[in-house]
Formats: C-alpha cells, structure tokens, sequence
C-alpha cells in the first residue's frame, strides 16, 4: 500500500477543512430565503392558530418571511411527509403526537419514523379531560369504576375515540390498563362525531383536550368532567381532580403539546436559532394571552437537549401502548 506523501496529506487535510467550514457557513447564513412552516391541518384549526400566533416574531427575529402552509391529510402524516422533503433546513412543521407518533403506529400506508424529526422548540400545551355524558350516574373516578364493574345493561361502558390507534384511543387503553377495567371502545372520524354522540348519550366517556369550546361545555352542564391528565389543578377549574391522584392512576398524566419539528439531519446551528427565535416569538404578553385565553398553557423555554429528552420520551410511552394492546397498523 502506497504510505501517502506529506503534500497529499495536507491537501486531504485542507479540502476537509474547507467542506467543513462551507457546511458551517451554510448554517450560520441560515436562512437566505423564506422560511415555510407546514401546518399538517386545514387552516382555522387549533394547530393553524398556534402556528399564526407565533409567524410575525419568529419571522422578525430569523429575520425572513415565514409561510404558513396547510397540507391536512392521513391524520396529519401528509404534513410531517411534506416538511420531510425540504432538505435546505428552511421548511419546518408545527407538529404534536398526534401526527407525529400516531400514524406510524395505526397506518401501514406512513412510512416515516417519529425519529425522522427533532424538535426544536415545544411551544404550548394543554391537559387531556375525561368527559361523560351529563346524565350518566357517576361525578369521580371511584364512582365511575364502580359503574364500569356493574356492566350497566350487561355490556362495558362505551368510550369514543378518534379512531383506531388515534391518541384518544390509547390514552383511553392505558386508563382502562390502570384501572383494572374494560371500557367499549368506539371509533369515530374525528372529535367533532365523538363529542355529538357523547353529548347526545350514544356513547358514555370520552378523552379529548381541555381547551377551546370543551371548558365551556363543562361549565354549561352540557358534559361532565371526571377528572384532567394533568397532576396540577386548572385554576378556573380548581374542582376538576388529576385523574393520576387516584391510587390506581398514579403515573397517569398526559398532555397534548405543540412544538416545532425539522428533519433530524438539520444541523445544530439552525436549530439552535430556531429555538431562539421561536421562544422569543412566545415571550410576546400579546401572544401568551391569546394562548391562555383558548386553555393552552405556554411551555417555558427548553435547551435543544431537554427538547430531545421529552420528544424521545413521548415516542416511547405512545409505542409501549401500542404494544401492549397489539396494535396493528391499518392498510
């Protein structure tokens, strides 16, 4: 074998040094053109919201235009699957669990991992409620499991979800788990089909999120709440009890959040100003109190490092789940 010249060396040596100062520099320009946030939802929804809320501070501070654009579809997978084929780091997708983990789990036609993304920056979030309907015969979690045991009419008490392997079913499962009972679960296309139902008795129970117009419900006797997935009591709802402070619950808490994800290969230097940009965008009072006013809690600012710890830690709990029910992903 040939034992490289000293000059031959330095060239490989200099030409790696340039590579690497180009992709640096690259990434220290970022951007040099309009940013795109893909919203994997129709516009007017609750993640369009979150994503207009923060797009004149965040597009001020990366100091470009960001676009907003709506691409719905497959629970949400054709979003994350648009954001998926921007490689030049200037397409971004405001994403939850629910397009994130879920479709991967419940839809063989998704092909994308959750660990294809990183999140940059987790934005709001908001608990999880266990709904009833106003009229069925139980206000806590003790007296609900003492109805599930009765089999009321000889069959499980049912609960609509959004569909099978939607996040709503397996938080409904993981409940049923810990309780030691077994709830009739009913799939719907959507929350807005499961609430009408829920509100016109077909079904019993619900989980949804505890925001926009459910508080309201609540408030009016038109549902009933047994119990949020949050261990701190909401203080416009101080009577609502985290279901996990039950002895059979404990660990039971859960929230539905909204972040900001890019393709995993994204290098450190644009996440990192897109976690600067982003929390600087929610330090806005203005934008704090249109979140808090619909019952989304603003996330306090996190290091691209805790940001990988909880994302990783969410894909986990949703998959142990998945497994423990035998989940199979639909065609």
């Amino acid at each position: 074998m040939t034992t490289p010249t000293p000059i031959r060396v330095l060239r490989r040596a200099t030409l790696a040094l340039l590579a690497t100062a180009s992709f640096s520099g690259a990434a220290l320009a970022w951007p040099d053109k309009p940013v795109t946030m893909v919203v994997p939802w129709p516009a007017g929804g609750p993640s369009d919201f979150v994503a207009r809320q923060v797009q004149n501070d965040t597009a001020k501070a990366l100091g470009q235009t960001l676009i907003i654009e709506n691409v719905g579809g497959v629970g949400g997978a054709m979003g994350v699957q648009k954001m998926l084929l921007g490689k030049d780091g200037h397409t971004v997708l405001l994403g939850s669990p629910l397009e994130l983990v879920i479709p991967p789990l419940a839809l063989a036609s998704v092909k994308y991992k959750p660990t294809d993304l990183r999140m940059v920056a987790q934005l709001v979030k908001a608990p999880m409620v266990l709904l009833a309907r106003k009229d069925l015969p139980a206000n806590t979690v003790d007296e609900l499991l003492a109805l599930a045991a009765q089999r009321p009419g000889g069959r499980p008490l049912a609960m609509g979800n959004t569909g099978s392997g939607s996040m709503f079913h397996l938080v409904g499962e993981r409940f049923a788990q810990l309780a030691g009972t077994e709830f009739l679960q009913i799939p719907y296309k959507g929350s807005t089909p499961a609430m009408t139902d829920l509100m016109g008795g077909q079904v019993d129970l619900m989980f949804t999120i505890f925001a926009g117009p459910v508080p309201g419900m609540v408030a009016d006797g038109k549902l009933k709440a047994i119990g949020l997935t949050m261990a701190q009591p909401l203080p416009a709802f101080p009577q609502l009890a985290a279901l996990a402070a039950h002895p059979k619950l404990l660990g039971f808490e859960f929230d539905s959040w909204a972040g900001i994800q890019v393709p995993r290969g994204t290098p450190d230097d644009v996440a990192l100003k897109l976690n600067q940009a982003l929390y600087g965008a929610m330090q806005n009072p203005a934008t704090r109190a249109a979140f808090e006013k619909v019952g989304n809690q603003v996330v306090a600012p996190m290091s691209l490092a805790d940001l990988e710890r909880v994302y990783q830690g969410e894909i986990a709990r949703y998959q142990a789940i998945a497994k423990s029910i035998n989940l199979q992903p639909q065609q």
